[in-house]
């Protein structure tokens, strides 16, 4: 099973410490997501960032970005939105099971978002019950090219390994443990990000 990182939604001044921590642990897989940013702060981000980590980032947004800083793919989050020609690696967000066939054929994976209730977004609600993903992973519709996003945690990595997840995107379960206001140390996000990965086996 593969461990995708999303960022916080917003930026924060320990933001490019923290991430170069994770990539010291291990880190492979960070998407990059600040919807409805200004390009020049990711553009910031990254060049804080250590070269030999930029592969390992997904861009949502900006995917101009990609190109310009050697990113590892790009990301799609409306799945009503043509998919850009010309990128290797693409992926593609959608909240809707019946999507799901159909998106596997036209990007190299999936985050199934709203499986549980989210924990960044409050507003983010489960959209499934526990059958109907059952249901689709019998079907074949969940399989190792689907990644499981939202209210993901290290306490429920193992039921999306036992519906057959390709992987999970942990995003609200990691920063919520450093107060983006208060706090300098962000020794709690990175011992976490060993929880999970434990969890992930």
């Amino acid at each position: 099973m593969k461990l995708a990182i999303m960022t916080k939604s917003t930026f924060f001044v320990e933001e490019d410490k923290i991430l170069a921590a994770l990539f010291d642990e291990g880190m492979d897989n960070l998407h990059l997501y600040k919807p409805g940013s200004s390009p020049m702060y990711s553009e910031r981000l990254l060049s804080l960032l250590p070269k030999d980590c930029l592969g390992k980032i997904t861009v949502h947004e900006h995917f101009y970005l990609k190109n310009e800083y050697a990113l590892g793919g790009i990301h799609v989050d409306n799945p009503e939105e043509p998919i850009p020609s010309g990128y290797k690696k693409v992926g593609v967000t959608c909240r809707d099971l019946s999507q799901l066939k159909q998106l596997k054929k036209m990007a190299n994976y999936v985050f199934l978002r709203n499986i549980f209730d989210g924990l960044e977004c409050k507003d983010e609600k489960s959209s499934f019950s526990l059958n109907q993903l059952e249901q689709a992973a019998d079907k074949g519709l969940i399989d190792k090219h689907v990644f499981a996003l939202g209210g993901m945690t290290s306490d429920n990595i193992s039921l999306a390994k036992e519906l057959g997840f390709g992987g999970v995107v942990i995003c609200g379960d990691i920063w919520n443990r450093f107060d983006i206001h208060k706090q300098v140390d962000y020794k709690n996000v990175i011992t976490h990000f060993e929880r999970i990965r434990k969890a992930i086996g």
